[in-house]
């Protein structure tokens, strides 16, 4: 199993690992990792990997077959490091907080418009949520005003562990309708926004800033029709 780094601190930007294994496809597997695997709308990080000898940029970071293993994906085919060498991993820091800010700004996207989520992805440039909306019910302005207050409020984010049936009694607390937390390691991450009041608490395994105020300018876009009863919601970021 490789042991994510990224989840105890999502602004470690370089770590050393040992490669435990390779891939038919040309990537690596390592022991730990900064790299956040791809998965939930959020993409794989990318960076570069060091060792003796060598180096490679790694183009994007995906989960492993066996589900427990974190494989680090090269950009080019080319000589990469055995089993057992010590690599240095290099984050691509710009890119992963871009990710960060993106994330918790769609969280807070999931206050604003309390409706079910229909689907979701998170982008470099632009990022996006879909609700189950029949009829446009909340106008761009609105959106726009209420997400920036609650960015500007700089509420706390943190995070907190409970168990698979805690989360079957609150099931009100998973707000996709298209994915499920990931179960059967007995337990499951929620994501918090806010301290004393809670603005937001749902089920998240994905990277996140410190706090709303790092999110800094977010822009909302036109509300998509999606079918006949999806809206789409994109959001950019400003600076």
């Amino acid at each position: 199993m490789t042991e994510a780094l990224f989840r105890t601190d999502a602004y470690l930007k370089s770590a050393t690992a040992e490669i435990v294994a390779r891939t038919a496809e040309g990537g690596v597997v390592v022991d730990r990792s900064i790299f956040y695997p791809q998965g939930g709308g959020q993409p794989g990080d990318s960076g570069r990997l060091v060792w003796d000898g060598g180096s490679c940029e790694i183009a994007s970071t995906v989960k492993a077959a066996d589900g427990i293993g974190i494989v680090l994906v090269p950009a080019e085919p080319g000589p990469l490091p055995r089993e057992g060498t010590k690599v240095e991993m290099r984050l691509d820091w710009e890119r992963r907080h871009r990710f960060m800010r993106m994330h918790s700004a769609l969280h807070l996207l999931s206050v604003v418009v309390p409706l079910p989520v229909t689907g979701g992805q998170i982008g470099f440039d632009k990022s996006r949520l879909d609700f189950l909306m029949p009829e446009v019910t909340h106008e761009r302005e609105v959106i726009q005003a209420r997400l920036g207050t609650l960015i500007a409020e700089d509420h706390p984010v943190s995070e907190r562990w409970v168990s698979e049936e805690a989360l079957d009694a609150n099931p009100d607390l998973v707000k996709t309708m298209s994915v499920q937390p990931p179960r059967g390691a007995g337990r499951i991450r929620l994501v918090r926004i806010g301290s004393g009041k809670t603005i937001d608490l749902q089920p998240c395994g994905g990277t996140h800033v410190r706090s709303t105020a790092e999110i800094g300018q977010v822009r909302v876009g036109k509300l998509e029709n999606k079918g006949k009863q999806n809206r789409r919601i994109s959001i950019t970021l400003d600076g």
